[in-house]
Parts: structure tokens; sequence; C-alpha cells
């Protein structure tokens, strides 16, 4: 056998199990091999269930008197009595794993890794992990490589087949360079990917992570740095500073920029000025006035005799940007337009011929923007709001509205502070600027943690901001029950606010209505038609309403930082203050998380502190970059990713100097190819 052979081929592999791994995408022994598992069950160290404290623990038992009850809910709990050597007992809980049964009736000894904490008036093992003592090795620390489950293809599956295909490891190629190998001080591809599924001990189970780990930042650092040098190929519309006129633009505005405004319009004045398109992400905590900066930079391009496009997510966003642009630039000459879905006819007509023969200069829309029918004069400068990913389509088809093959100037911006370490790794073909000031006036909204017995209070309290004509979100809790729990969600909370607040106008919104549902609830709430909004975290990037001053956050303990921070800026955004109420799903002590939001409107420091307890899947970036699956990484290790970079780099300086060299490493070649297609701006 090789790395190609059919599983087909593998002792104990049949038709039917076959076809079961060729649906989850498994059809070579290489296939299953790069399967890596997700995590790892560790029962090194078992204690006597006597000398176990509250927390995460291992003991080695045996189990009696096993039984599977089911609830009302249909949920089935087994339980288990465990024994230990000196007759020592405790009970263990398991949650619709009712295979658990058959498992621990088998007899013999296993070991036990959960969870002992007090539930229902006593202590119990929940949900423990467990393994017979007779399958680990006795030689080796007992850690216990857990697979996921994909599409059919079980844990159990992928362990009894990888038993067998353990030898063929040693036929896997290195892919990464060998001075890179030997400067970082990694262990061989073969080596570790061996350990991952096969753990010897603690030590070299460390030090196979810490490969593969460094393989996936160096190739997602390395293609950013290839996109970035391709994109500074390309040429780009140089656009001279206009000093005396922007001087003008910035005295009369209503407000004093603060500083980190005019370092970030600075940054993006200095990009216009060189003839390779900018690649800039504007980043700023929720109103930290980043559409002011988009702003000034559209009245720059316009004063060069070039045309901006503005693209946001929602069109009730849309229509707010151009309000609030129009404002702004109405004491220039510039001319803005609007153009969404819900422009049709006659009307549509005459703003595209406007657009196309360039008499409006700064055009905002949804992505209505990038449709065929829509054709620039000279479009110059585009900006992206809240947009999480522009990849390649979109690069596509603003360079074919150009008429010379000129890449626009390209702006992102993001309300989701980032992680100095994310932005090396999932923009690392961007420049980035920061908006880490409030403007001048503005004040931070005061958080408090609700619990259920304090509910009445807050109801009261929230009255007082209603009886001042001031407006309320509610949001509803997560819930991941079925297809429609985000409707059930939003349902049952808007019943619970509508009789708490009898006599105020109450609208409900969440993901499962009709679009132009969705907006006509949002302008119902902007125009102070609806007093209290009821909604899921739809509202999360959306419209600024000034007159709303309170954010209350149903089950706020079961989202994460980033996502609570990005909701409470949704209040705030006018001169009187805001509050933000964290309601608690039940009356235990606070997370460390819900105090950390209670503490802090530092939305960098919220970001930081949320890739340190979550990792990166509540951070701006991974969720909306899935596809780069990156296995493993933990960004919050700068120093890893610092070396991985500056290895990156090296290996671009060599591609520089003969471009075939990477074809000496085609594995590396492939994934590299993937990110680039990945990442954020190629």
């Amino acid at each position: 056998m090789n790395l190609n052979t059919s599983l087909l081929e593998v002792q104990g592999v049949g038709p039917r199990t076959g076809e079961i791994l060729a649906k989850a995408g498994f059809r070579t022994t290489g296939d299953l091999i790069n399967f890596l598992p997700r995590t790892y069950d560790d029962y090194t160290g078992a204690e006597s269930i006597a000398e176990i404290r509250p927390g995460k623990v291992t003991i080695r038992a045996r189990a009696e008197s096993v039984e599977t009850r089911f609830t009302r809910r249909n949920m089935k709990i087994t339980t288990a009595v465990l024994v230990d050597d000196n007759g020592d007992k405790i009970q263990a809980v398991w949650f619709n794993q009712p295979y658990r049964a058959s498992q621990l009736r088998s007899g013999g000894e296993f070991y036990f890794s959960g969870e002992f904490a007090l539930k229902r008036s006593r202590y119990q093992l929940l949900t423990p992990a467990c393994e017979a003592v007779r399958n680990l090795p006795v030689t080796s620390d007992r850690i216990v490589p857990v697979y996921s489950t994909k599409q059919g293809v079980k844990p159990a599956m992928v362990k009894k087949i990888m038993a067998k295909l353990k030898p063929l490891i040693t036929m896997l190629n290195e892919t990464l360079p060998g001075d890179v190998v030997r400067e970082a001080g990694l262990m061989d591809r073969a080596t570790a990917v061996r350990e991952l599924h096969f753990p010897t001990n603690r030590d070299k189970l460390a030090l196979a992570r810490r490969r593969w780990v460094y393989e996936e930042i160096f190739s997602l650092l390395l293609a950013a740095k290839m996109n970035r040098r391709a994109n500074q190929q390309i040429k780009g519309y140089r656009l001279p500073f206009k000093q005396s006129e922007i001087r003008q633009f910035v005295a009369r505005l209503p407000f004093s920029l603060t500083e980190a405004q005019r370092r970030s319009a600075w940054e993006i004045l200095q990009d216009f000025e060189r003839d390779v398109p900018m690649s800039r992400l504007l980043q700023g905590d929720v109103g930290s006035g980043k559409t002011v900066v988009a702003t000034m930079a559209a009245y720059q391009a316009a004063l060069d005799g070039y045309q901006s496009a503005v693209m946001v997510p929602t069109e009730v966003l849309a229509a707010q940007h151009f309000a609030t642009m129009t404002k702004l630039l109405s004491s220039t000459n510039v001319k803005i337009g609007l153009l969404t879905g819900a422009i049709k006819g006659k009307a549509r007509r005459e703003l595209l011929d406007r657009i196309a023969e360039g008499e409006i200069q700064l055009v905002i829309g949804t992505h209505a923007l990038f449709q065929p029918a829509v054709q620039f004069h000279r479009l110059g400068f585009v900006v992206i709001d809240e947009q999480h990913r522009f990849g390649v389509k979109q690069r596509q088809d603003l360079l074919a509205k150009t008429n010379d093959q000129c890449l626009p100037h390209l702006l992102a911006m993001t309300a989701t502070p980032i992680p100095r370490s994310l932005q090396l790794t999932v923009f690392g073909d961007l420049d980035i600027s920061t908006l880490n000031q409030l403007p001048h006036g503005r004040r931070w909204v005061k958080t408090k943690i609700v619990s259920p017995n304090q509910r009445d209070t807050m109801v009261e309290a929230i009255k007082q901001e209603l009886e001042a004509s001031h407006q309320v979100y509610y949001i509803a809790p997560l819930i991941a029950e079925s297809e429609q729990s985000e409707k059930t969600g939003a349902e049952s909370l808007y019943k619970k606010v509508v009789g708490s607040y009898r006599g105020y106008r109450v609208g409900i919104l969440h993901g499962k209505m009709p679009a132009e549902s969705k907006e006509a609830v949002m302008r119902q709430f902007e125009r102070h038609q609806l007093d209290i909004l009821v909604s899921t975290t739809v509202i999360e990037v959306g419209v600024d309403v000034a007159n709303a001053t309170v954010m209350v956050i149903e089950n706020a303990d079961l989202f994460g930082l980033a996502q609570l921070h990005q909701l409470r800026g949704r209040v705030g955004r006018g001169k009187s203050q805001a509050y933000c109420y964290l309601m608690q799903s039940d009356s235990k002590t606070p997370t460390k998380r819900l105090r950390e939001i209670e503490r802090s409107n530092d939305g960098f420091h919220l970001a930081e502190v949320d890739l340190a307890m979550r990792g990166a899947g509540e951070i701006y970036g991974t969720a909306q970059h899935g596809a780069l699956n990156l296995r493993g990484v933990n960004l919050a290790d700068t120093l890893l990713i610092k070396q991985a970079s500056d290895e990156a780099e090296k290996v671009m300086g060599r591609l520089i100097a003969d471009p075939s060299y990477l074809d000496r490493y085609q594995g590396l070649k492939s994934v590299i190819n993937k990110y680039q297609k990945l990442t954020t701006l190629n």
C-alpha cells in the first residue's frame, strides 16, 4: 500500500464502509491520514475517588448499576455508579449518549475523565470521556486521540482504520523547505503526523502540535506575502494630495477630528499618491468615526477627478451612509448617488446613466454596485464597509469596471477590533489603520450584569428611558434547537417584552424574515415608529439609531466577548447616556467574560481577552474565513507567529530571486495556492 491506495483495499473496509468514507471525502489512505484528531483525552495521572476535588478529574474505576432513562423532552440520560479499587463510589452522568450503557456493561476497568461538579444538590462526574484500560498501552502516557464525526464517519471507524494505516505514515513527504525545518527547530512531518495520531507522551505530542501549527501559519503568511507582492505589481491610480481643499473640508466639519482619525486619514491619502492600488483595512471600535475618514478620502478622489463607490451589507445601512455623507459633503460640489435593489425603473436608469457619465462622483449602495449594468466613468476608490471577506470575484468585477486596467484603491472597514496576531495571519496582505479613540463628547455605555431575580428592577429603569422618549433593543438569546430556533427564540422574547411594556410599541426582527420585511422593521425603528425592537443578532451590524439608549442582551453568558461588544455598540451613538444590561440565564456567579465586558468599553482590550479565552472563533476573521481551516492554531501565540512570519519573509526573498522555488515543494505549493484564493484581498 501507499498513500494513494484506495481505502477499499484496507483490511476490514467493505463496499458499504467505503461508500460512507467516500461521501465524507475519504477515498485514499492519504486522505484519512491527513484527517487529524480535533482534541485528546488525557487519562494520565488518575486519582482515587477519595482524592478528587471539584473541577476536571481523571479516575480509574469499574461501572455498576448502569441505566438509561428518557426525560419528558425525549432526552436520554445514562447514569452509572463507578467504584474504584478502594471501594469508593461516585455517580457519573451522560446526556444523549445511550451507547455508554453497552460500553460500560462490557465489563473491566475504565479511565474516566470529566468535570466533577455539584449538580442538583449532589456531586457527580458530568459527561466524562472514558476508555477501557485494556485498550491503552502500558508503556505510553494514556493520551487518546478524539476525532470529529464527519458526514456519517464516526470516530470509532476512524480509529479502527487508522490503526492499520500506521506503517504508511513513514511515507509522508516533507512539505517545508529543509532550512525552515532546521531554523524553526521543528519535528519532521512524518514523525509529527505519527505522534498526532498515536501519541507517545505529552512532550512529543506538544512538539508534533507545534510542527503542525507552525506549518499552517507559515503557509498562510507566505500566501499573504505573495498576494501583497502580486497586488503591488498591478498598476493603480495616482491621486495627488489636495492640501488646501482637504484643510478647508476638515475646518468646516461640525466637530473636531480625533488624533486617530487624522492619522488614519493621512495614511490613506499618502497611499493615494502612490501608483500602486491601496489595500488597507480601517479598523475602529464601534462609534469611532470611520465614516468621516472614508468621506474625506472620497472627497480627495473627487478632487482628482475620480469616482468612489461605498458598498455596505444592507439597504437601510446604505441609506444611512448616504444621509451621513451627504451632510458631511454639503459644503462641497461632490454629487452623491444611492444605488440599491429597491431603486427601479426610470429612476434606476437615470441614476446608472449619471454614474456612467461621471456626473455622480460618490455612489453608495449594496452588492447592486457590482452588477454588470453598473458602469463607472472613472472609478478610483472603493470602500467595503462591514464586509468580512472581499474576495476574488469582487476584485475581478472591479477591474472589469475600469477602462484602462488600473485597479481602484481599496479601503475595507470593520467595527470589530482585531488582535495583532490575527492581523498578521488572516489580514497579512493588508495595511491596517486603527481608530482607537472615541469622538469628542461621546460617552461610554454603562454596562450592568443582571440576574433573573433583578429583572423587574431593570424593567422599571428601562421604562424611565422610554418615558424620556428614548428607544430600546432587546436581543433574543442564542438557541440551537432546530432550524426555526432563531424565529422561536425571538418570538418567545417578543411575547415576554410585550407583556412587560404594555402601552409601548414593540417590533420584532429575526433572520427568518424576508429581506424586505427586515428592512421595513429597521426603518420603523429608525423613524421612532417603534419604541422597542426585539431582535436576534442580525442587528449586530446595523444602522445607527442615535435615540436608542438601552440594549438588553438575554442569556448574555452564551455570547462571546466580541459579539457582546459589537451588540453593545448599537447604543450610545447620540449625546444621551446609554445603558447595556447583560441578562444572565441563571443566578450563578457571573462568568469572567461578563465581568470583562461589564468593566471595560475598550474593544481592543476585549478582543485580546476574547482571543486568549476562547480562541479565534469569536473574533473577526476566523468564522468568516472558516474555509482556511486552521486546525489547532492558537492565534494568541504571537511568538510562534512572529517566527513563522520571519521565515516566510526569507522564503519570499528566495521566490523573488527564483520564481520556480516552490516547484520543489509541491505539497506546500498546493496549500499556498488554496490560501491565496481565500485570504482577504486576493
